[in-house]
């Protein structure tokens, strides 16, 4: 209970506070272990502890290659490859000889654990993505590179391991030449198993409600089999399977994400609470050895800058991504858990020198995972790679209504943008300046073409009231339920539809998008108001002309706030608030305006 309460909170409060989650749960896995005691997940789940971690991340890196769609990554592809084998390489080498020299480590066991430090893995790199939010270019990229590099990472010291073990004559040529031929069957075996499941899903062969439980029970089956043939070949396994799967144009693929990235979310949270709860006080205190500390150093500001460096030659990254890149390698889950491993096979195999693994990857894990953690939207801000905090809002529909809008929004310098699957139903927006997108919101092309992640909100105005309904429940998982909000129904009556699907509706219940763009025909306008110590909301209210309507408050600090049905929202002094007014108001405003001027020159004359 309280792993997964300490993991949860730990997320919470980093979203709270805009801080890294990854080390906030480090930090309380460390103070509830090793610093007070409270817990010992080790001991408490004996024998189950180590199945345990190693089937959780099995699950996580299948949900991260869930993603991997290979055309997200279409027109720099090459930058990607690059990354994934020149990079992975000059890390190990680069790596293994800084262990060696730096760390103290004999050239065998510093080659093995250089082999497994190219991880950075989807359990550190997804939350940083999430919490940055960098531009599409430079979050493929490490995402990528994470998710592919993590099982190959584990892969390349069982590799060098084994090499070990050849040069020494402890196993034959025959007995090397299985470790590839296992790691063959582990990919054949996931990619098989997606395969399959994918047809099975396109052909109806497994029913909707049971769709995300076969797959969480494929996915540990096939992990589970893998690694028993051969250990750490499990984790291939389970990308290969995500891999396929992902690229097979599953219609219901997103809902299994969806699924998946809620498993994740506790699996990752849970598994770095026990790692780091489980760690003993010696080995938190045997990190501060010079020669340690010397080498994490070198593997930040040498190692990763030079194996970017070197895989990006000749491909069209700019400078500034490559200089994000090649600062942004955090460790994560997959170098603790295996290193463990390693460390106590080379401990029996006769390296003494093995014995500070343990620390040395908790130094680099740690040191990463918190410089990287707090410095990769600072740094990706001053590179000009990532979206800034500027709220923005996304229209899907187009008509008279959401031009205008748009148009009063893009001059207040927010990010907009309108989506219409109609080509000429956006002619007017684009006339207008307005950024457009003609295409199906809902389709998963769309993702590819359009980054979402510069629009916290989505604003639901087409004439379909179902329509609206369906891309609202659709993006709940991506925009949270409170970002999201539909125009109000004008089919039926709203109560009974409201009861069937949860929809924040916009401005009042009587505001559908035919009377919305009614009053613009009618020669309703867009206007700002700002409100003032000096005129305040209540003087607004005083002025206020009847059929007015209160459309949304863009508050001193930049965010958006909507008038919705059912919720009172006021403005305050900094605030500007959007309405749309009648004409009879606006001629009354220029009357004024004209009076005031008559005055002011008779005044002057």
């Amino acid at each position: 209970m309280l792993i997964i309460f300490l993991g949860i909170f730990s997320q919470w409060l980093a979203w709270l506070f805009r801080l890294p989650a990854i080390v906030l749960m480090a930090i309380a896995g460390l103070i509830a272990g090793p610093l007070l005691g409270i817990i010992s997940p080790e001991e408490s789940f004996g024998e189950l502890f180590r199945p345990f971690i190693s089937l959780a991340v099995g699950i996580i890196l299948f949900e991260g290659s869930l993603n991997l769609n290979f055309r997200e990554i279409r027109g720099f592809n090459r930058p990607v490859i690059r990354l994934v084998t020149v990079g992975a390489f000059v890390t190990w080498v680069a790596g293994s000889l800084a262990a060696h020299y730096i760390a103290g480590l004999s050239l065998p066991v510093a080659f093995v654990i250089g082999g497994l430090f190219i991880v950075t893995g989807p359990t550190v790199i997804m939350p940083l993505l999430r919490q940055a939010k960098l531009k599409p270019r430079p979050a493929a990229l490490l995402k990528w590179e994470g998710i592919i590099v993590d099982p190959f990472g584990a892969l390349l010291a069982l590799f060098a391991y084994h090499s070990l073990l050849f040069i020494e004559g402890e196993v034959t040529a025959g007995s090397f030449g299985l470790f590839f031929l296992a790691s063959l069957f582990a990919a054949l075996v996931g990619a098989g198993a997606g395969w399959i499941l994918g047809q099975m899903f396109e052909r109806g062969k497994v029913p909707e409600y049971l769709k995300a439980p076969v797959v969480f029970a494929v996915v540990l089956f096939t992990f589970a089999l893998s690694d028993a043939i051969m250990h750490e070949t499990g984790l291939l396994a389970v990308t290969a399977m995500g891999v396929i799967m992902a690229n097979m144009n599953i219609s219901s693929i997103g809902d299994m994400r969806h699924f998946k990235e809620n498993i994740s979310v506790l699996l990752i949270a849970s598994v770095f609470i026990m790692l780091t709860a489980s760690l003993s006080v010696d080995v938190l205190i045997s990190i501060f050895d010079w020669g340690i500390i010397a080498f994490v150093l070198v593997v930040l500001f040498v190692v990763r800058p030079l194996a970017v460096g070197i895989a990006t030659i000749g491909t069209d990254l700019t400078w500034k991504e490559r200089v994000l890149v090649g600062w942004i390698a955090p460790r994560g889950i997959v170098a603790l858990t295996v290193s463990g491993y390693f460390a106590s096979v080379l401990l029996e195999a006769g390296y003494p020198d093995a014995e500070i693994l343990t620390a040395l990857t908790l130094a680099l894990v740690f040191s990463t995972v918190v410089a990287h953690g707090f410095s990769i939207g600072w740094v990706a801000r001053k590179l000009d790679l990532a979206f800034s905090d500027e709220p923005g809002v996304l229209f899907v529909g187009a008509n008279l209504f959401t031009t205008k809008l748009a148009v009063l929004l893009k001059e207040m310098n927010k990010r907009v943008l309108i989506m219409d699957r109609s080509w000429g139903r956006l002619q007017a927006a684009r006339q207008a300046g307005v950024p457009t997108y003609a295409g199906e919101v809902l389709s998963e092309h769309t993702e590819y073409d359009i980054d979402i992640t510069p629009f916290p909100t989505l604003v639901a105005a087409t004439e379909i009231d179902s329509y609206n309904a369906l891309v609202v429940n659709n993006f709940v998982p991506d925009f949270g339920r409170e970002n999201l909000y539909q125009t109000a129904i004008h089919q039926a009556d709203p109560k009974d539809f409201r009861a069937t699907m949860s929809v924040r509706v916009l401005f009042g219940n009587e505001w559908n998008v035919h009377k919305l763009e009614e009053k613009i025909t009618e020669g309703y306008e867009i206007r700002k108001t700002t409100i003032t110590a000096q005129y305040t909301y209540e003087d607004f209210l005083e002025n206020w002309h009847e059929g007015t309507i209160l459309l949304l408050i863009i508050r001193a600090s930049g965010a958006i706030a909507f008038y919705i049905a059912d919720q009172h929202t006021e403005p305050q002094p900094g605030d500007t608030l959007i309405s749309l007014a009648p004409p009879a108001q606006k001629e009354q405003r220029i009357q004024e305006r004209l009076q005031s001027s008559r005055v002011k020159n008779g005044t002057q004359s």
